[in-house]
């Protein structure tokens, strides 16, 4: 037994060193397990959030295409409008003429 002493005696930094190596790689195993579980945690939360974001584009989508037909409708009742305020201007422009041709005729042929 006296003979194993000196071995131990040799072999003891080393083995201080071997164990202070391994041991954080035993538990970092560990670690990775809690870090595996907050990972997957994670991942279902992005997961989550991005279903979320996608519902609410869909809304936003939906909701603009509802403004943006309002907006064509609204555009195409003001070209119409246009139109028959361009027509009815026109005809304005042609009774005035055409009074002040009977004005000018009037004064005229006195």
């Amino acid at each position: 037994m006296a003979a194993w002493i000196p071995l131990i005696k040799t072999a003891l930094p080393y083995v201080v060193q071997v164990v202070s190596i391994a041991i954080p790689a035993f538990t970092s195993k560990a670690d990775d397990n809690k870090n595996s579980e907050i990972i997957h945690k994670q991942i279902s939360e992005l997961q989550s959030a991005v279903t979320q974001n996608a519902e609410s584009v869909k809304i936003l989508a939906e909701q603009l295409k509802g403004t943006i037909e309002g907006i064509d409708t609204a555009a195409l009742k003001i070209q119409q409008e246009v139109a028959l305020l361009k027509r009815l201007c026109l005809l304005a422009i042609i009774i005035a003429s055409v009074s002040v041709v009977f004005a000018l005729a009037s004064v005229l042929t006195k």
